[in-house]
């Protein structure tokens, strides 16, 4: 007789497995535990198997039924239920080995220890907290481009389309090296080219008029502030380099009798030279005194283990009435770049590579850290100097184009 719920609830476990038939091969067996699980017993090629469907009560008897009919169904077709999960279970192992998110976290592996820290940390969060959520567990070879698009616009909503523009670039190389792995046949990143609204670029403020340069530049000078606060704002458009970078200078890092500070790039940790003009030198022998025996250059006023904080820069260039839509630290780079360029006539090259930007020789190879040392030595004392031109007073004007 076919069993009902009244059967199954009042079931007691006994010294030995209990087993309570329904139909079609379905029963109850009761462990000596009080365990409550559901088998079906069925014969394939003619030999006995059974298979589990579920445990009581999780699994009602309703459920247990339609398991049931299903498994039957699969014997009428000639499939041997047991055989059919083992392979249904190996897919999809399969499938969440060559999951969206699984090749992602050893793309990730296998190339952030050459990256910044910080670069792979907010790559990481990128991808938990606006890609995994929505496409993590689709095996990456079945993702479409408009799959990817949605996941896209859902960052885009936030009103952060740099964001998304990052994570199209970032899902593109997973693509790519699942591609590469034999794991996808094709990138469908590549789909989206155009696809996305431009990113209105938010530039740093810069200056590269002379004469409003030469303002700032006597500005730096006559600044009563704290000696390191005041080195830092005299060495920024001398040396252009990212104003992370200048904070935390280390002076393991500078080597006052070969004019050079070698430091990594925290962009693409790469090792950078930065040849050291007669006046930087001179600003850093001045300095020395105060700050040498410590680790930093330009250590915090609130403790010597730390560099000095971005806000200290700020509130200088803020206390000489310098607005952050007339420059800002980063802006020297892009002031060095038009002037060395556009009224010193220097190569673009040597600019490039003291900018720490990736620069490739005719054949497509980067070149590596020591290229063109002597001539930009040369270019940082030429830059030096006519910095100091201008202090003065005296004003090189553009290149006038023939």
């Amino acid at each position: 007789m076919p069993l009902t719920d009244v059967v199954i609830r009042s079931a007691k476990p006994t010294t030995k497995a209990l087993k309570l038939y329904d139909s079609g091969g379905l029963y109850l067996e009761v462990s000596p535990s009080g365990g409550k699980w559901w088998r079906l017993k069925y014969r394939f090629n003619g030999k006995e198997n059974r298979i589990s469907l579920g445990i009581y009560p999780e699994t009602t008897l309703k459920a247990a039924r339609d398991r049931r009919d299903t498994e039957r169904k699969l014997l009428a077709e000639g499939i041997d239920p047991s055989k059919n999960r083992k392979t249904e279970k190996s897919a999809q192992a399969s499938r969440a080995a060559n999951s969206f998110e699984q090749i992602a976290r050893e793309w990730f592996a296998k190339f952030s220890p050459s990256w910044a820290p910080a670069h792979a940390a907010r790559k990481i969060r990128l991808f938990e907290r606006d890609i995994f959520p929505w496409i993590g567990q689709q095996p990456i070879a079945e993702i479409t481009a408009s799959e990817l698009l949605s996941v896209l616009h859902r960052i885009e909503k936030r009103g952060v389309s740099e964001t998304e523009r990052r994570a199209l670039v970032s899902c593109g190389q997973v693509f790519r090296y699942a591609v590469a792995s034999g794991r996808a046949e094709r990138d469908p990143s590549g789909d989206l080219r155009g696809a996305l609204p431009p990113v209105k670029g938010e530039h740093f403020a810069a200056v590269t008029e002379p004469g409003s340069l030469a303002t700032i530049l006597r500005a730096f000078e006559g600044y009563n502030g704290t000696l390191p606060v005041r080195c830092a704002l005299r060495l920024m458009p001398l040396l252009f380099v990212r104003p992370g970078e200048l904070r935390k200078a280390e002076w393991s890092q500078i080597d006052l009798d070969a004019a050079e500070w070698r430091y990594m790039v925290t962009k693409t940790q790469t090792e950078h030279i930065v040849p050291l003009s007669r006046q930087a030198l001179s600003i850093l022998h001045e300095l020395y005194p105060l700050t040498g025996n410590g680790h930093f250059v330009f250590p915090s006023a609130r403790s010597n283990t730390r560099p000095m904080s971005d806000n200290a820069i700020l509130v200088a260039m803020r206390t000489m009435e310098i607005a952050k839509d007339i420059t800002t630290g980063h802006g020297f780079r892009a002031t060095a770049r038009t002037i060395l360029d556009e009224v010193l006539g220097v190569r673009t090259d040597l600019i490039e590579h003291q900018l720490a930007h990736r620069v490739k020789d005719p054949n497509g190879r980067a070149y590596n850290r020591t290229a063109f040392l002597p001539e930009r030595r040369e270019m940082m004392q030429q830059w030096s100097d006519y910095l100091d031109q201008l202090k003065s007073g005296k004003v090189l004007e553009f290149r006038s184009v023939a």
